[in-house]
């Protein structure tokens, strides 16, 4: 659905994308991480049209992002409503730039404002509402004309647990029909949630891409032992199992405390990125 190859784009001297390159398939939620500064949102901006490559082929669907823009959903990492307008009001505006009239316009409004708990504040201008209710409307607006691809950018940041749950379940059952989705986030832990497949990017190229558990396998465990009368020991091992009992084979003294301790994302972030 999603292909990018090579991708570049400078700003002056930054070089915020340096080859950067990507396939999302259908059906596919494609988690995007790195540090401020390692391209994410720069990516973003070129899948929607709102910057120009410099060099490199970008292609959703098929067509450049200017032929599919009807095809894309976007939630971008700011809040970017009209205060003064309400949460429906949104809703019907962008339905209608997205193409949708009538009954269409109004099962779409239905749908997405069950899916993220839009209910009791639908009527309300954007401008009174939290963090979290805005950051559903936003979403909302992204999911509204069920696009082939959506690209969502750091969409939970700063938001409240239920603002999380209800837009995680809505990608997830958005994903399960067909969607092709990119997730750029800084909560790791939000990739697993997700079952999404793993993009790291740094100085504005990928580094690593597989599945959590590809990537994870390549990371050492962490065996902690207490015994007493000895200090803790830490060992980080590719065979937790055979460490532990090594260990324990050798130990001299009441056991006091086992722990293993699988990798994380964030150590596989760290791992890759520095």
């Amino acid at each position: 659905m999603l292909h990018a190859d090579g991708v570049t784009k400078r700003y002056g001297a930054v070089r915020a994308l340096d080859g950067f390159t990507l396939d999302v398939a259908a059906g596919e939620i494609a988690g995007l991480v790195g540090h401020n500064g390692a391209g994410k949102s720069t990516f973003v901006d070129v899948l929607c049209g709102l910057a120009r490559p410099d060099s490199g082929t970008v292609r959703i669907g098929g067509r450049s992002p200017a032929a599919a823009r009807g095809d894309v959903g976007v939630a971008p990492q700011h809040i970017a409503l009209y205060p003064s307008a309400t949460a429906a009001e949104h809703l019907t505006l962008f339905g209608r730039l997205a193409g949708l009239r009538r009954g269409a316009l109004a099962a779409a409004i239905d749908e997405v404002t069950h899916a993220l708990m839009l209910t009791d504040f639908i009527d309300r201008r954007v401008g009174l509402l939290s963090g979290g209710q805005q950051r559903r409307v936003q979403a909302a607006t992204a999911l509204l004309h069920r696009p082939a691809l959506l690209l969502m950018d750091e969409p939970t940041a700063g938001a409240d647990p239920q603002t999380r749950e209800s837009l995680l379940a809505a990608l997830r059952r958005r994903a399960a029909d067909g969607a092709a989705i990119l997730y750029t986030t800084h909560y790791l832990h939000e990739l697993i949630e997700l079952g999404s497949t793993v993009t790291v990017a740094r100085r504005g190229r990928i580094i690593a891409r597989g599945t959590s558990a590809q990537l994870l396998g390549r990371l050492p465990s962490e065996v902690r032992l207490r015994i007493d009368g000895a200090e803790e020991v830490r060992v980080h091992t590719t065979d937790p199992a055979q460490t532990l009992t090594a260990l324990l084979a050798r130990a001299r003294g009441a056991l006091r405390e086992v722990d293993i301790r699988k990798p994380s994302l964030d150590d596989l972030y760290r791992s890759l990125a520095g």
